[in-house]
C-alpha cells in the first residue's frame, strides 16, 4: 500500500501556480507538487543517512554514499519514466555541473544542510540561512532553474505489525526566495526485509507527489 505523509502543504510556490500562504486546505492534494511538472527543476543528491533504528537496517546499507548513490539513481528513474528527463537536472548531472565550476559553486553532495533534517515547524525554520542558503541559488542559478527538490534524509522505521518502511525526508527550496516552500515524509511500501527495492519504492512515491505513473 503506497504511503506518503505531508508535513506541511505547499506554502507558496513562486511561478507555480501554487497556494496561497492565508489558503487552508482540510486534506492536502494527492499530488501536492503537480505544478512542478512545468518548471525546470534541479533535484539535489540525498545527503544524509539516519541510523541507530530499532530494526538495525541503517547498519546493513554498507557504505553510505554508495547507498545513498543508489536512491539519486531511483529518483531519477522514477523521474525520468514520469517525463521529466529533458526540464530537470538530476543529481548526476548536477554534480557533473559542479565538478565543472568548481570554482563557483559548492560539492551537492556536501551542502551545510543539517538544519532541513528535522520538521521545520515555523516560518522562521523555513528560511534558508547561509551558507546553505548561498549554496543552493549558485547551483540552481547555474542549470537555469529555480527551484531545488531536496531528498535530505533516509531513516528506517518499524510498522505496528513488525515490518519495515523507508522513510525520505524532502523539502522543495526556492533558491532565489531562500525559504521552503514544502515539506514531507515520504514512506516506502512496508516490507518484511531490508532490501533494495526500498528504495525504488520511495523513489516512485516521491514521483507520484508530481505525476502519475
Amino acid at each position: 500500500m503506497k504511503s506518503v505523509i505531508v508535513l506541511a502543504a505547499v506554502y507558496a510556490l513562486a511561478g507555480c501556480g501554487g497556494a496561497s500562504r492565508n489558503q487552508q486546505s482540510s486534506a492536502p492534494p494527492a499530488r501536492p507538487l503537480a505544478a512542478l511538472a512545468g518548471q525546470r527543476v534541479v533535484v539535489l543528491p540525498v545527503h544524509y543517512l539516519r541510523g541507530g533504528d530499532s530494526l538495525g537496517w541503517g547498519a546493513r546499507t554498507g557504505a553510505t554514499r554508495e547507498y545513498l548513490g543508489g536512491l539519486d539513481d531511483e529518483i531519477a528513474f522514477a523521474l525520468k519514466e514520469r517525463g521529466f528527463q529533458k526540464a530537470w537536472a538530476f543529481p548526476e548531472d548536477v554534480t557533473r555541473t559542479a565538478r565543472r565550476n568548481s570554482a563557483y559553486v559548492s560539492d551537492p553532495n556536501s551542502l551545510a544542510a543539517e538544519g532541513l533534517r528535522g520538521l521545520l515547524r515555523t516560518e522562521k525554520d523555513r528560511r534558508v540561512l547561509d551558507p546553505l542558503a548561498t549554496q543552493i541559488r549558485s547551483l540552481v542559478g547555474l542549470l537555469d532553474a529555480r527551484f531545488a527538490l531536496f531528498p535530505v534524509e533516509v531513516r528506517f522505521e518499524k510498522t505496528p505489525n513488525g515490518s519495515g518502511v523507508a522513510v525520505l525526508r524532502v523539502v522543495l527550496i526556492d533558491a532565489r526566495a531562500s525559504e521552503v516552500t514544502w515539506q514531507a515524509d515520504v514512506m516506502s511500501d512496508p516490507s518484511p526485509t531490508f532490501s533494495r527495492a526500498l528504495l525504488a519504492s520511495l523513489a516512485s512515491h516521491l514521483a507520484d507527489l508530481i505525476a502519475a505513473q
